[in-house]
């Protein structure tokens, strides 16, 4: 790719992420195109549909849930501490962008949504945290992956729609902790 074009790539990269975080996912490609300063032609050539443009989005994100698991599953405490670290982090990380946690909590266990393969990268996150509560004996045995995410992004759907931080809902994930645990 020519400088100029990877320059134009980056730049609508950068700015769909702050168009995306300021108005929500379904905000205009448009908009995304004229924030960047290309035309709409040069952002339909580098991602030719709107996911391709979340996904590229999503990769530093996508970096980012890993990482943010290895963080929490290293924690060395109660298994109370560590499952509330984790559905903070969760929440952060699904509402880095306004309507996110909404969006994306719909979508868990629907196979057939277009951002299937996030709610997989989520799921699979949690699925580690639950595994290592599990052989810890410390969660219910009626707890699976998919219904945490959902519980925590009910809970991270309140904090988006009041314009709150995360922290403001952390009575109510220490609710759905102790829901979690045996």
């Amino acid at each position: 790719m020519r400088a100029d074009a990877q320059r134009n790539r980056d730049r609508i990269v950068e700015v769909a992420r702050e168009v995306f975080r300021d108005h929500g996912y379904d905000a205009s490609l448009d908009l995304v195109a004229k924030t960047a300063g290309v035309g709409a032609g040069t952002l339909y050539r580098h991602f030719p549909t709107r996911e391709n443009l979340l996904d590229a989005i999503m990769q530093s994100w996508v970096d980012r849930v890993q990482e943010t698991t290895e963080k929490v599953l290293a924690f060395e405490g109660e298994p109370r501490d560590l499952l509330v670290r984790w559905l903070e982090a969760y929440a952060e990380l699904i509402s880095l962008h306004k309507g996110g946690p909404a969006k994306l909590t719909a979508a868990m266990g629907n196979p057939q949504s277009p951002i299937a393969h996030k709610c997989g990268v989520l799921a699979g996150a949690t699925q580690q945290v639950v595994d290592r509560l599990r052989a810890e004996d410390a969660l219910r045995e009626d707890v699976d992956a998919v219904r945490v995410c959902q519980l925590v992004g009910g809970v991270a759907t309140v904090a988006d729609n009041a314009d709150q931080p995360v922290a403001q809902v952390r009575p109510l994930l220490e609710v759905v902790a102790d829901g979690l645990l045996r």
